[in-house]
């Protein structure tokens, strides 16, 4: 099958280089860059390691050369480091992006579609929920999802697993809502081996109002402390994103904190969704006390005035 990507900047690059990586994702990737010679030589350096790899072509191209994708991955436009979205005291966060890159995507968007009408859109540049929103418009279809807040529940397992000593893979945690400073982290509902985190914590005679909010800052500034490192956040989102074009191409049913739109909240969010062929297939609320869940219709709220500014600047 063939995968389309649509930006090789950092995150772009990183999502090429997984799928590469992964082994029998997908037998071809077009990456497309409004730079071309970035998209060349992009394809070129990673096509001179696909010997080591399970069989895979991967090369630049234009949007004509989507024809026939699967999946296409769009991750192009202003990141946050150019943005200015690296204020931790700032409460828009990666939203001040946003009206940067609607204009972005009301270009690319129609000029995929005109390509590829039958493929799985996959938003992650940031915002990616409202912008899900915005490419679900243009697209006229509902096969779009965005990231969501996986990449945000995949950290959240390793700030616990830090803390208890344990692997990040034997922690159960979610995080729903924004890809963004509203996000809500699950902690009632987050288990080691069946165990409450919380009685975990407690046992360790830690102080867990104290690691909670040591926890929730990492997370939620996780991007930042990051490009602060090394200049882009790229390498988690870049295997995330090849992680859920698995998803798809193999019809997996894989349940995953991705973002749909949700009917029930009137915009894109992340809640358990079931992610195969043709994108999220049903979306599930998990388990939250009276809290977490006002947390979550807040977070609905700042994604809902998102969407609306986002089809205001993108012209849906």
């Amino acid at each position: 099958m063939k995968v389309g990507v649509v930006g090789a900047g950092a995150v772009g690059a990183a999502t090429a280089l997984s799928l590469v990586e992964r082994g029998g994702t997908c037998r071809e990737i077009v990456l497309i860059d409004r730079n071309t010679p970035r998209a060349d030589g992009v394809a070129a350096d990673m096509r001179y390691a696909t010997p080591l790899s399970p069989t895979v072509d991967i090369r630049s191209g234009r949007y004509e050369d989507l024809a026939h994708a699967a999946v296409v991955v769009i991750t192009a436009g202003t990141n946050e480091k150019a943005g200015g979205a690296t204020d931790r005291s700032d409460p828009e966060g990666r939203l001040r992006l946003l009206d940067s890159n609607a204009r972005v995507y009301a270009d690319i968007v129609p000029r995929v579609v005109a390509v590829v009408p039958q493929a799985v859109l996959m938003v992650v540049t940031d915002p990616p929920d409202p912008l899900a929103d915005l490419t679900r418009e243009l697209a006229g279809h509902n096969r779009v999802f965005s990231t969501g807040t996986l990449i945000d529940s995949l950290r959240f397992r390793v700030q616990l697993a830090d803390r208890l000593h344990v692997r990040p893979r034997d922690v159960q945690a979610l995080v729903v809502g924004e890809h963004g400073t509203s996000e809500v982290l699950l902690w009632s509902s987050a288990t080691v081996g069946g165990i409450p985190v919380t009685r975990l914590l407690t046992e360790d005679d830690a102080s867990v109002e104290h690691v909670r909010g040591e926890v929730e800052n990492d997370i939620r500034y996780a991007n930042i402390a990051i490009i602060e490192g090394t200049g882009a956040s790229q390498y988690g989102i870049g295997a995330v994103s090849a992680r859920l074009v698995e998803s798809v191409l193999r019809d997996e049913r894989a349940v995953l904190p991705v973002a749909a739109h949700c009917p029930r909240y009137g915009v894109t969010l992340s809640l358990s969704s079931v992610l195969g062929a043709g994108g999220v297939q049903q979306m599930h609320e998990p388990a939250m006390t009276p809290e977490e869940h006002q947390a979550l219709m807040q977070s609905a709220e700042v994604l809902r005035d998102a969407s609306r500014r986002a089809m205001a600047v993108g012209g849906a």
